[in-house]
Order: structure tokens, then C-alpha cells, then sequence
């Protein structure tokens, strides 16, 4: 049993997250020590992938090992989970990312070590159960990020893009500070689980002060996620950042954000439900169908998938918006799922894509099944899946099932919600399907430039990415299992509206599963 009131204790408990920091601040200053090229950009990258893979090692040590007390660190299968997932992308970006800054030419060593860290500050969000670890957690990860989407200095539109990323940034960072400064104002503390106490003790579910900070905290985590309205940098941050990198924004960084969004809202905030749910909603559907509609106008492939991901967290907004730890479940297989294929489709980007900004559109996939028939395929399972097809696409249309079935079951069923979302992946198709019908319907164009050969580790996550994305669609049991029993508590459960027992997603939990 760890106490988390002693110091000894609270860096045990904090183990993976500190492999992943010291040695990425080793790394970096072995990377920092040699002047840049390519040699020296990708032994540093495989010695960070070798570092996120201790992490993994790490991480699956502490499952089930230990229990702890309640403080400003979880030890709980959410985090663990969500762990997997962050170090999962960790670990493609940096093998997308090596070979991507060569064929870019920006054989920058660095880029890998911030990768590192900023999915250090990711690990931390995951667990935090403390708004201050909330905060720190944000802004090493944002830190670093601000760093790589500007990384590529020959590319004016990827300065553009991280300068826009920064000022809004730090916007959205004093939301998230006012916010939390009004909700230590109302409650008297800044532990998740003390604030829920609270907020039934003294009666402040109707407190003005407490009820603005829940709105500012709405505010950051909004821009965090890239929900309407608060997603205008997306689209020229994910256009101007190396290809590597947008893929890490994209699915990564969001997975940590949602993270922690989901435990602040159900360990924090669960007996407001009610004030905070119709403002939740408004967003889910504002962040659908905006996300979808411009995502139909879109012919530059990194800008179409930046609409994507906006349409993706609207969907996920769903599953906050049931206000249960069935949301919370769900939420969990989706985001491995939408992570898998979204890599995978940008690997696929990385590796086509001839300029020198790392663009690729429409009409240079134009006709490739007939040059490239096995990108040509993968690329049409990472889109079937992220349109939620039920067969080679059958990982997004679980996780959306998912989705569906825990908005229906809380405790106040969301059929507008449900309503929506159906109707904006039935739109969705229209962008996802196009691309798959100018690779596989219309003729390669004549004189059109030859397409490069594959490379070692792009081509490995691709296949990787396409297997994993056909396995879970047809085997989900596994991850099912997990994403049970990976559900962050409702604190205080007495505060909690009156809920039906969360159902699991498929399949029953076995009581030897049940998180310490």
C-alpha cells in the first residue's frame, strides 16, 4: 500500500512517468552534445524509442502491483491504460519522425527528446488527480509541442502555424488557471476527490464562483481537445507541423487530454452534472457538425484529417456527456482505436508526400492503387475505420457502437446526442470515402511523378497499424476486457446523480479483473 502523503511513497507511485523524464533529459543532452545530422537524429531517435518502450516496461509492472491512497496521483487501471496508449504514439511518432526528417531534411536530434517529454507531461495528465498535477501536466506537455510544430524552419506555414499554436495556447492556459483558481475559491482545495466532498457538503452546486470556474475549466480543456469553437488553430497548426508530429497532435495529445478531462469531470464534478451537462452537449454537437461539414471541402490530406480529428472529438464529447464511467470505458476503447488508425493514416501521408513542406493531397493519391497497391489498401482501412465501417474498419465502428450505447444508458438517455452523431458519420463518409475512391476509381494520371519506395519504419507501422486496426475490429474482446475495468471512480459516489449499475461494454467482468 503506498501512502501518497509521504514523499518516498508519491515518487513510486509517479515510476513510469520518471523513466520517460530522466531519460529524456539524458538524451538530451547526448543530443545537444554532437552537431546535428542525420546519423545523429536517428541514433538519438532509436534510443527514445528504446526509453518509451521502458516505459511500456514500467507501466506494466505497476498494473495490479499496487494500491495506494487517495492523492494527487491515481493508481488505478485508467491510467495504466491510457498510459499504453500515449506511449503507443509515443513510440510511432518517433520511428515516423526519424524518417521523416530525412526525407524533409531537418535532421533535428532534439525533436525526439521533446516528443519524449512532452508524453511525460501526457503520462502525468492521465493520472492526476490534483488540478495543480493537472496543470503541470498540460504545460509540459504544450511546451514541448509549441517546440515541434515549429520544428521544420524552412516551412513558412510551419512557423505560422506554431506561433498561432502559442498565443492561443497561452489564452487557453489562463482559462484553465482562472478556472481552477475560481474552483479552489468555492471548494476550499484542488484534489478531484475533495472537491466532489465538497461541493455536496457545502451545497455549491449553485455557487456562481464555482459554477464560472467549471465553465473556464470547459474553456481550456475545449482548446485542449479541439472542440468547436475553440478549434481554429487545428487545421494550420496540423498543416504547417512535420507530418510526424501532426499525427502525434492529433491522436496522442488528444487521448491525454481527454484523459484527464474525463477524470477531473467524473471525480470532480459528478453531483453538477446537471449544470454542466446541457454545456457539454451544446459543444458535442457544435464540434460534429462543424468538424464534418468543413471536413467535406477539404483536398489537402493533413487538413482533411485535422477535420476529422475535430468530428472525433465531438463523438467523444458524447461519452463525457453521459456523465458515467460506461462513457469513461467507451471512451478508452475509442481512443486506442481512433490512435491506431489515425497513425496509420499518417504514416501513409509521411511517406508519400514529395514536398518540402510534407503536404500531400487528394490528386497526388490520385490513381494508386494502380502503382501502390498495398498502401492503397492500408490507407483504405485506416479511413473505413475512422468512418466507423463495421468490417476492415470494425475498430471505429465499435468504438463508436461504444459511444452510442453508454450516451443511451446513463441516466438521462442523450438521443439528440445520439441523433447527431449518426448523422455526422453518415457525412463523414463523404471525405473519407472520396479518398478512397480516387485511389481505387480514377486512373493514374499520365506524367504523373513516381511514387517513392517504402522505408523500414514507416512501412512497419503501416502494417502494424492496419493488422491492430483488423484485429480489434474482429477481436475486441481483449481490449473490451481492459477498457471494463479501466473506469476512473466517481468520487463521491453519494454526490453522483442516481445511475443504473454501469453495464460493461460487451463483455461481463470476471471478479479476479476488478482494478485494485
Amino acid at each position: 500500500m503506498l501512502d501518497l502523503s509521504i514523499p518516498l511513497h508519491l515518487t513510486v507511485a509517479l515510476g513510469p512517468e520518471l523513466v520517460v523524464i530522466v531519460g529524456g533529459l539524458l538524451l538530451l543532452l547526448w543530443a545537444a552534445w554532437r552537431p546535428d545530422s542525420v546519423q545523429h537524429q536517428r541514433a538519438v531517435g532509436i534510443a527514445s524509442i528504446f526509453v518509451a518502450i521502458l516505459g511500456l516496461v514500467a507501466v506494466g509492472f505497476y498494473v495490479n502491483r499496487f494500491e495506494a491512497t487517495d492523492g494527487p496521483i491515481a493508481v488505478d487501471n485508467f491510467r495504466w491504460l491510457m498510459d499504453v496508449v500515449i506511449l503507443l504514439g509515443t513510440i510511432a511518432t518517433i520511428a515516423l519522425g526519424i524518417e521523416d526528417n530525412e526525407r524533409q531534411g531537418v535532421p533535428v536530434a532534439e525533436s525526439h527528446v521533446l516528443v519524449l517529454l512532452a508524453s511525460s507531461g501526457m503520462m502525468l495528465l492521465a493520472g492526476a488527480r490534483d488540478l495543480m498535477i493537472v496543470f503541470l501536466g498540460i504545460e509540459l506537455m504544450s511546451v514541448a509541442v509549441y517546440a515541434l510544430a515549429g520544428m521544420n524552419r524552412r516551412n513558412p506555414r510551419s512557423a505560422e502555424g506554431a506561433l498561432k499554436y502559442f498565443l492561443l495556447g497561452a489564452f487557453s492556459t489562463a482559462f484553465l488557471l482562472y478556472g481552477m483558481a475560481l474552483v479552489y475559491g468555492a471548494t476550499g482545495s484542488v484534489r478531484l476527490a475533495e472537491i466532489g466532498e465538497r461541493v455536496v457538503t457545502y451545497n455549491l452546486v449553485t455557487s456562481p464562483v464555482f459554477l464560472l470556474g467549471i465553465a473556464m475549466l470547459l474553456i481550456g480543456f475545449g482548446f485542449k481537445v479541439a472542440a468547436v469553437p475553440f478549434h481554429m488553430y487545428a487545421p494550420d497548426v496540423y498543416e504547417g507541423a512535420p507530418t510526424a508530429i501532426t499525427g502525434y497532435m492529433a491522436a496522442t495529445m488528444k487521448a491525454a487530454a481527454f484523459a484527464a478531462f474525463v477524470r477531473v469531470w467524473l471525480e470532480a464534478f459528478p453531483s453538477a452534472f446537471e449544470a454542466w451537462q446541457p454545456a457539454v452537449a451544446f459543444l458535442a454537437i457544435l464540434t460534429m457538425v462543424i468538424g464534418n461539414a468543413i471536413g467535406l471541402t477539404q483536398r489537402n490530406l493533413k487538413r482533411l484529417l485535422a477535420y476529422s480529428s475535430i468530428g472525433h472529438a465531438g463523438y467523444l464529447l458524447v461519452a463525457l456527456a453521459s456523465g458515467s464511467s460506461q462513457g469513461a470505458a467507451a471512451m478508452v476503447f475509442y481512443l486506442l482505436a481512433y490512435t491506431i488508425a489515425t497513425f496509420g493514416a499518417f504514416a501513409v501521408i509521411s511517406l508519400l508526400a514529395r514536398r518540402s513542406d510534407g503536404n500531400l493531397t487528394t490528386e497526388d493519391i490520385t490513381g494508386l492503387w494502380h502503382v501502390r497497391p498495398g498502401l492503397s489498401i492500408a490507407m483504405a482501412v485506416f479511413m473505413l475505420s475512422l468512418l466507423g465501417f463495421p468490417f476492415f474498419g470494425g475498430a471505429g465502428f465499435l468504438g463508436k457502437w461504444y459511444v452510442v450505447k453508454a450516451a443511451l444508458q446513463s441516466a438521462q438517455p442523450q438521443y439528440l446526442l445520439v441523433t447527431v452523431l449518426a448523422v455526422t458519420s453518415a457525412m463523414a463518409a463523404g471525405y473519407y470515402l472520396y479518398v478512397i475512391m480516387v485511389m481505387f476509381m480514377r486512373p493514374r494520371p499520365e506524367g504523373a511523378v513516381a511514387m517513392p519506395a517504402s522505408s523500414g519504419m514507416t512501412r512497419a507501422i503501416i502494417v502494424a497499424a492496419a493488422v491492430l486496426t483488423i484485429a480489434i475490429g474482429l477481436w475486441p474482446q481483449w481490449i473490451i476486457r481492459y477498457a471494463n475495468i479501466a473506469r476512473p471512480r466517481v468520487v463521491p459516489a453519494r454526490a453522483a446523480m442516481a445511475t443504473p449499475t454501469p453495464a460493461p461494454l460487451m463483455l461481463p467482468v470476471h471478479a479476479g479483473d476488478v482494478a485494485r
